[in-house]
């Protein structure tokens, strides 16, 4: 399934992306999380000269690992975007060895080539942008025992997880013999 749209059929300067895709339409591979819904993309597209102007709204819901207990869950994803591509041939896209400092405006822009954009690209691009800084199952997840490994949310165990500094054992050690406990 193509998910380049094609800037040349672009009737009047303008047009309408409405898409359902399965969620086996996207990369299976992708390590940070998986669709596990279908993604609906709707936008409008508007051209001027080169510039072309994607505004829209991409829902669907992904698969992610919890960060503290590692079980799987599920996020919703409804994210709203206002994109600007420019042709790959403009001076910032031409010399893309040059530091240049980027500016607020200029994250949400992209370059496109051929007189196509890969929508596939755009959606990857929303599900990163809506991930959260750091997931969790839920708010209150206890995570994993770092003793034994034992999921706590699940169950409990009877390890004495204390944490004492390494750094600090030689001081314990010589309080111990001052003190003869």
């Amino acid at each position: 399934m193509s998910m380049l749209l094609d800037l040349s059929r672009l009737r009047g300067g303008g047009g309408r992306i409405d898409r359902r895709d399965p969620p086996e339409a996207f990369d299976a591979t992708n390590e940070d999380f998986r669709v596990v819904a279908p993604v609906v993309l709707g936008a409008d597209v508007r051209k001027d000269r080169g510039n072309v102007r994607i505004v829209g709204r991409l829902t669907g819901e992904l698969e992610l690992s919890c960060s503290r207990c590692l079980e799987p869950f599920r996020i919703p994803v409804d994210s709203a975007f206002d994109l600007l591509y420019l042709p790959a041939s403009t001076d910032a896209a031409a010399a893309p060895d040059e530091d240049h400092q980027l500016e607020d405006e200029d994250a949400n822009v992209s370059f496109y080539e051929d007189e196509t954009i890969d929508l596939a690209h755009l959606v990857r691009e929303q599900f990163y942008l809506a991930l959260p800084m750091k997931p969790l199952c839920r708010p209150d997840c206890q995570g994993l025992c770092p003793v034994c490994g034992t999921n706590r949310n699940v169950e409990t165990c009877a390890c004495d997880a204390t944490w004492v500094d390494p750094r600090m054992e030689a001081l314990r050690r010589l309080r111990e013999t001052k003190t003869g406990h």
